[in-house]
C-alpha cells in the first residue's frame, strides 16, 4: 500500500488508525517516522515519504516518534492472510526465529536459500530478515524497560540483543532516548509486581472487536488445568523455548490486557506473538465486514455484532490433538479426553494466581501413550496415534509458517481424517482466512435458518462471494445458535 502516495496522504491527513501498521509515514525535516493516526499536525505533503516497515524507516535514518509510538501499532493483517513465502517469512520473523536460529534457520524452515530471502523481503518490505528482526528487538525492549524493573543488562539479553553496547546503540537510534529515559518517561512509574516475573502489557488491535464469540469460544473449549476463565480473564499455560509461562488475557474497548508470568524473558517476543495469533488481533476487520456484508444474508448478522475474529490457538501441534478429541462428541466430552492425556502425559506448572496445572502434553510425551487407555472408539485411537507419531517425527508441521495447502493435503493422507477435521485446523491452527467448514452442523443449522444452501456443495458455490474470509463467515454463521461459544462467561466464573 506504501506504493499509493495519494491513498496514504488521505489517510494521514484524516488521522485514520484503520490504517496503523498497513505503511508508516517519515517526515523528512524532521527525521522522525509516525503511524497514521499520528495526533500532531500532519506534515506538509511534499515532506512525507511513505514505507512498507518500521525497519525500513529506521534503515533510513528515521526515528520513531515518541508521540504516537509506531512500534507498538497492530501487525499489518497482510502477513495472516496470506500464505507467499514473504508472509510465512515475516509471521517466523515476529516469533523471533532469526533471533534464535539466525537467517540461515529461517530460510531453511522456508526451503530457501539466505539470498532468496534477503531478496524477497527487501523487494516488498525495504529491509531484510536482520533489519526486521532488530525493529523487532527494539520494540521487545522498549516493552521491558517501560513495564519492568528488570535492570538493562537482563533487559538487554531478553530482548535478543547480543551485548550491552548493541541494545544501548540501537535504542538510542531507534527512540532518540538512552534506555534510562525511555524508562523515566514512562506514563506510569515502574512498580516492582506483585507476582515475580510478571509483566503487564497491552495488546493494540484494529477496532472494531467483538470480544464474545472470541473469548466465548475460548473459554467454552478450555482444557481444565491448561485454559480457565477466571475474573474476566482467559488464562492457560504456554509451553516455551526457555522454560514455561502462564498468560491473562482480558478484553478492554480499545485494547487486550496481557499479564504474561514466564520463567525465562527471553520469551517474551515469542508469547507476544502467540497472544496475538490467538486472539487474531492484527486481522482488518473492516475489510472482512465489508466484504461479508455485500452478501444481503450475512448483512444482518455483521451488523449486529461487527469485528468478529478467528479464535485461534497457541501451538498448532495440541490444537491437532484436540480436534481429533472432538470428532463426533459434545464440547464437554472433548474437554473431558483433553483433560485427561494433560493428567497424565502433561508437564505439571505451579500458578499462584489460579487453577492452571499443566502444560498441554508435546507430541514427543504423547508418542508414549498406550492407546489401550484411551477411552476412544478404536479408529480415532489409530488416528489420534498416527496423527501424534506424525507430529513427533517432524514429518507433519502444524505451524504459523506452514504451507496451508501443503498441510491440507498431508492431514488428508492421514487416516480419520475428514474434510471437517481439515478446515478446522486450517483455520484455528494455521491461521488460513478462507478455511470453511460446510460441513459443521452449526453450520448447516444456521444455513437453513437464514435461508441459504445448506448442503455442502451448493453452500461451498454461495460462499465464493466471501472468499477470501470464509473463516470470518464462519464465526457470524456460529452465532445463529444460541451457544455458549458466542458469549463471554459470567463475571468471577472460573472454568
Amino acid at each position: 500500500m506504501h506504493t499509493d502516495t495519494e491513498r496514504c496522504v488521505r489517510a494521514v491527513q484524516s488521522k485514520d488508525s484503520r490504517f496503523d501498521g498497513w505503511f508508516f509515514t517519515a517526515v523528512l525535516t524532521t527525521r522522525i517516522y509516525c503511524r497514521p493516526s499520528c495526533p500532531v499536525v500532519p506534515p506538509k505533503v511534499e515532506n512525507m515519504s511513505f514505507y512498507p516497515s518500521a525497519a525500513a524507516c529506521q534503515q533510513a535514518g528515521f526515528r520513531a516518534c515518541k508521540r504516537c509510538r509506531p512500534d507498538t501499532s497492530p501487525g499489518s493483517p497482510e502477513w495472516n492472510a496470506r500464505a507467499d513465502s514473504v508472509a510465512r517469512a515475516m509471521r517466523l520473523i515476529r516469533d523471533g526465529v532469526v533471533d534464535r536460529e539466525g537467517v540461515p534457520g529461517l530460510a531453511t524452515r522456508l526451503g530457501y536459500s539466505a539470498r532468496q530471502i534477503e531478496r524477497q523481503l527487501l523487494a516488498e518490505l525495504g529491509a531484510g530478515p536482520l533489519a526486521l528482526a532488530r525493529a523487532q528487538r527494539a520494540q521487545t525492549a522498549r516493552v521491558l524497560i517501560e513495564t519492568t524493573g528488570l535492570p538493562m543488562a537482563e533487559v538487554a539479553f531478553a530482548a535478543g540483543f547480543a551485548s550491552i553496547r548493541t541494545f544501548n546503540d540501537t535504542v538510542r537510534e531507534v527512540f532518540a532516548l538512552a534506555p534510562g529515559e525511555l524508562r523515566s518517561r514512562a506514563s506510569r512509574p515502574v512498580r516492582p509486581p506483585a507476582t515475580p516475573g510478571v509483566i503487564a502489557l497491552r495488546l493494540p488491535y484494529r477496532a472494531p472487536l467483538n470480544p464474545s464469540n472470541l473469548f466465548g469460544h475460548l473459554a467454552a473449549t478450555a482444557v481444565p488445568g491448561v485454559e480457565e476463565w477466571r475474573d474476566g480473564a482467559y488464562r492457560r499455560t504456554l509451553d516455551l523455548p526457555h522454560g514455561h509461562g502462564i498468560v491473562a488475557l482480558t478484553p478492554h474497548p480499545d485494547h487486550i490486557a496481557c499479564r504474561l508470568a514466564l520463567t525465562d524473558p527471553r520469551d517474551l517476543t515469542l508469547a507476544i506473538s502467540r497472544c496475538r495469533w490467538l486472539l487474531d488481533l492484527d486481522a482488518d476487520p473492516v475489510a472482512v465486514d465489508e466484504q461479508l456484508r455485500a452478501d444481503p444474508l450475512l448483512a444482518p448478522l455483521v451488523d449486529k455484532a461487527p469485528g468478529r475474529r478467528v479464535p485461534r490457538t497457541v501451538d498448532g501441534a495440541e490444537f491437532a490433538v484436540r480436534a481429533v478429541l472432538g470428532q463426533q462428541v459434545s464440547t464437554a466430552a472433548a474437554r473431558t479426553h483433553a483433560a485427561r492425556l494433560v493428567t497424565a502425559h502433561g508437564a505439571p506448572v505451579d500458578d499462584p494466581e489460579g487453577g492452571l496445572t499443566h502444560l498441554f502434553p508435546t507430541p514427543g510425551a504423547l508418542a508414549e501413550l498406550d492407546p489401550d487407555q484411551l477411552a476412544l472408539p478404536r479408529s480415532r485411537r489409530r488416528t489420534l496415534t498416527t496423527l501424534v507419531g506424525a507430529l513427533a517425527d517432524g514429518s507433519l508441521r502444524l505451524g504459523t509458517d506452514t504451507d496451508w495447502e501443503k498441510a491440507r493435503a498431508e492431514l488428508t493422507a492421514l487416516p480419520g481424517f475428514g474434510p471437517w477435521t481439515v478446515e478446522v485446523i486450517a483455520m484455528r491452527a494455521l491461521g488460513d482466512p478462507d478455511a470453511f467448514l460446510p460441513t459443521d452442523l452449526g453450520i448447516r443449522r444456521a444455513a437453513e435458518q437464514l435461508g441459504l444452501p445448506s448442503t455442502p456443495a451448493a453452500l461451498t458455490a454461495r460462499a465464493a462471494g466471501w472468499r477470501p474470509w470464509r473463516a470470518y463467515a464462519v464465526q457470524y454463521l456460529w452465532t445463529v445458535d444460541d451457544h455458549p461459544i458466542n458469549h463471554l462467561p459470567a463475571q468471577g466464573s472460573s472454568s
